[in-house]
């Protein structure tokens, strides 16, 4: 199984102390963080796309062109790209270009977005949000096949055999579908042969099963092989239980309050958070041991061949993110890898 990383770069208040870190220095953060998951081995970190003052990170492709600088054999992904308020052909020249800065290790994770503020940022209709996604999507499938492409749509320009410069590393250059809670997106995902990343921050695991056989059952209608499968969650680690859930709890539940305040969620409670930590909860906060015993849990169920985490759900001292890294690495990867290798 592959393991890897992913974050917003987020620059809210510390939940103890109430201090805020400048964009600039959450930035110098992340590329630390981007760093020391390459010196462990960890096969992917992904970067986040927002367009919110509380999230660092509006420009994924520039912080992980800064970030191949600094490492060797990571892969680097957007966490997700919003291609619905992208224009494909920019999406496709910028990732190219990372494939080419890191020698082959850019991936495009593709996604609707959860967050809408891209689009009336750009000019673009809300009514609108699932066939921008669904059409942009063809043409970065085009464009990532043919160096001149022929394609007309409703929302962008025709292309009439124009050239599409620089071409990757990479070929095809790997373009992931980020799915939540739509089970179309699933659908379309396996129809199109293109690996699927089902996030999972909340309920219980086996209740996204049906997203799983939904994938595989759409890519088989289609006579294409099973395409990759990861599950992209929420965590944190520290070397016992009780300190990783003492730490992340203020951090998570002031994020997730935040949120839930925009969206008509009630606040997050200790037993709630408590809960998600179990087996069958959705979140991966508690020691080494636990966060295999949860990774190996789901594996079962889902039979998936990567795992994202993301830890830094609200801001948490630098310190302590580099140390979740650390043990991910260090104590959980080498025990998942082992019991997943077939």
């Amino acid at each position: 199984m592959e393991l890897g990383v992913y974050t917003f770069g987020e620059v809210t208040p510390d939940a103890v102390t109430g201090q805020t870190v400048a964009p600039q220095q959450r930035l110098s953060d992340l590329l630390e963080e981007i760093e020391l998951a390459d010196q462990l081995g960890l096969d992917v970190f992904g970067v986040g796309e927002h367009h919110r003052p509380d999230f660092a990170v509006s420009a994924p492709t520039i912080v992980l062109a800064a970030a191949a600088a600094r490492t060797s054999r990571i892969h680097l992904s957007s966490a997700v790209t919003v291609l619905g308020s992208e224009d494909p052909v920019r999406v496709f020249q910028q990732f190219a270009t990372l494939d080419l800065l890191s020698g082959g290790r850019a991936e495009i994770m593709a996604g609707r977005g959860s967050f809408i503020e891209s689009f009336p940022l750009f000019g673009l209709d809300l009514e609108q949000y699932d066939e921008l996604f669904a059409e942009k999507l063809d043409l970065l499938l085009q464009l990532r096949q043919d160096e001149h492409v022929t394609w007309s749509g409703q929302h962008r320009p025709a292309l009439r055999g124009e050239g599409v410069y620089p071409r990757p590393v990479q070929q095809p250059l790997p373009v992931w579908i980020a799915v939540g809670g739509n089970p179309a997106s699933a659908v379309r995902a396996g129809s199109l042969g293109l690996p699927m990343a089902l996030a999972i921050i909340g309920g219980l695991p086996e209740r996204f099963a049906p997203f799983a056989e939904l994938f595989r059952a759409a890519a088989r209608r289609a006579g294409r092989p099973e395409p990759a499968l990861s599950i992209n969650s929420h965590g944190f680690i520290a070397k016992d239980s009780q300190r990783a859930a003492a730490e992340a709890f203020p951090a998570m539940k002031a994020t997730m309050d935040r949120i839930g305040r925009e969206r008509g969620w009630p606040p997050m409670s200790r037993e709630q958070f408590e809960q998600s930590r179990t087996r069958r909860g959705a979140n991966f906060v508690g020691s080494p041991q636990e966060v295999i015993d949860k990774i190996m849990f789901q594996h079962q169920i889902f039979r998936h061949q990567r795992f994202l985490v993301q830890f830094t759900v609200g801001t948490l001292p630098h310190a302590s993110v580099l140390k979740s890294i650390e043990l991910f690495g260090t104590e959980v990867a080498p025990v998942i890898r082992r019991e997943t290798r077939s």
